[in-house]
């Protein structure tokens, strides 16, 4: 495993990854979109966690640190941006729906690199596309107080069981009342809330895996299946049978 590394050039590629597959933490100079059309990949920065799959790609402005993790076999595609040049806000990363237009011209410009004038014009489809694609918020945020950090990385090591607050403030040698307003300048949520949050983004990697709904339900610590879907529905706007499938 490399590094931390500043690699100026965000290139324009799609690469190939393995389940289990790491690129370290890094930056470049200029905007990254980051799309597999295969597999899954988890990518973390200063800001927060993400899931990019088939329908959801993540822009990553020039500057942020971020690092990325595969689950199960990946065709990769990154497109660079010049930093003057970006179509999407360049304040924080950014979570947006993929639509088939874009994803094939994704896959297009990232392939075998095309004549320059059907570059210039794959380009002008993306950046189109980009302007005009919903954003998909979901976002799991990272801790920056070593207490809460403790916290939150026994919580996601076991999400199939649930821990009180008081528990895990006892683990991290803290007070409960101090976890709990960590929680809350820190994600702006509870920890209920949070909690909620990490096990909906532990699914959405499961469930892109291919694992099924049920035993998705059970390693995140729903009580029920039902249960699972109807949170899952109510914050992501699709079924977890149907993002399964996709």
């Amino acid at each position: 495993m490399s590094q931390n590394r500043h690699t100026p050039i965000a290139a324009t590629t799609t690469l190939l990854h393995r389940g289990g597959d790491v690129i370290d933490r890094h930056h470049h100079d200029e905007h990254q979109l980051i799309y597999v059309s295969s597999g899954v990949v988890a990518i973390r920065t200063a800001h927060g966690a993400w899931v990019a799959s088939r329908d959801r790609a993540l822009w990553v402005p020039a500057h942020t640190w971020h690092e990325h993790r595969f689950y199960g076999r990946s065709s990769f595609h990154t497109v660079g941006f010049g930093a003057g040049s970006g179509p999407l806000p360049t304040d924080a990363p950014t979570v947006i729906a993929v639509d088939p237009l874009l994803r094939e011209s994704l896959v297009a410009l990232t392939g075998e690199k095309p004549p320059a004038r059907e570059e210039h014009h794959l380009r002008a489809v993306i950046s189109d596309r980009l302007h005009r694609a919903p954003l998909q918020p979901f976002v799991l945020p990272m801790p920056t107080d070593p207490r809460l950090t403790d916290a939150c990385r026994i919580i996601e090591a076991d999400l199939s069981i649930p821990r009180s607050i008081g528990w895990l403030a006892a683990r991290v040698n803290t007070g409960e009342r101090t976890l709990s307003r960590l929680f809350r300048t820190e994600f702006g949520m509870s920890y209920p809330q949070w909690r909620t949050r990490a096990r909906l983004f532990t699914a959405m990697v499961l469930l892109s895996e291919g694992n099924s709904v049920t035993s998705t339900a059970h390693a995140t610590g729903w009580a029920t299946t039902s249960a699972f879907v109807d949170t899952f529905s109510h914050t992501l706007g699709v079924t977890p049978g149907s993002y399964r499938r996709r």
